[in-house]
């Protein structure tokens, strides 16, 4: 079943002789439960595509189907909406709110929402990411493992159509870059995530059932592990 389709995607900036195609014209599609790493270059565009594709920045033109609708037909007003619903998303440098604590950052989708998680689920979750201890901790009383693994549940608890990460191990040591590679596992196979990683983690890639490659904002490889 397919969950994300792209269609002829683009994206540029500049004009003229400055003009940059930094997403050229991509078309591609993921199956619900595929785990795909995007790999690429320093300025290939696979953060740029990975915006696109979570609702971050708008494209030139071309189309981003998720879950069978086409989020740049959305207002900006209900494509918030629909993002903080239907795309968890991970960055490198977590973007955790310093002054609410684990458990409020994880919830924070769902509170502006107005609708928390059943106890019983958040404990799961808590569970799962091993921070069953830490529920009150500030951002700052944690390590880097532990605030990464905070913005994992945060772009979990609404059980999103697709988890997109950029770069999630990139500020992390290789013990706790091996702590995010397993959760992203554990959200792929137990919570039957839909995960697209972009990463220069060969490591990640290697783990991923699909690595897409990109390079001057095209695809120029798509292959699936055998």
């Amino acid at each position: 079943m397919e969950i994300l389709r792209v269609e002829n995607l683009v994206k540029t900036y500049g004009s003229g002789d400055n003009e940059i195609h930094a997403v050229d014209h991509m078309s591609f599609s993921v199956e619900k439960g595929e785990f795909v790493a995007i790999i690429g270059a320093s300025g290939s565009g696979k953060s740029t595509l990975l915006h696109l594709l979570g609702g971050v920045d708008r494209p030139t033109a071309g189309k981003v189907f998720i879950d069978g609708n086409d989020i740049y037909a959305l207002n900006n007003d209900k494509l918030a909406i629909f993002r903080r619903r239907q795309v968890g998303l991970i960055y490198q440098f977590y973007n955790l709110i310093p002054v609410l604590n684990v458990v409020e950052n994880i919830t924070l989708p769902c509170d502006l929402d107005g609708k928390m998680p059943a106890k019983q689920d958040l404990q799961e979750l808590l569970r799962t990411l091993g921070l069953e201890k830490r529920e009150n901790h500030l951002p700052n009383e944690l390590s880097g493992g532990q605030q990464q693994r905070v913005s994992i549940g945060r772009a979990l608890i609404n059980h999103p159509a697709v988890l997109l990460a950029d770069e999630p191990t990139g500020n992390l040591d290789s013990k706790a870059s091996e702590e995010i590679l397993s959760l992203l596992h554990i959200s792929n196979q137990k919570y039957h995530q839909t995960v697209i990683v972009i990463t220069h983690d060969m490591e990640i890639a290697k783990e991923a059932g699909r690595v897409i490659t990109i390079d001057d904002g095209k695809i120029i490889g798509d292959d699936y592990k055998a």
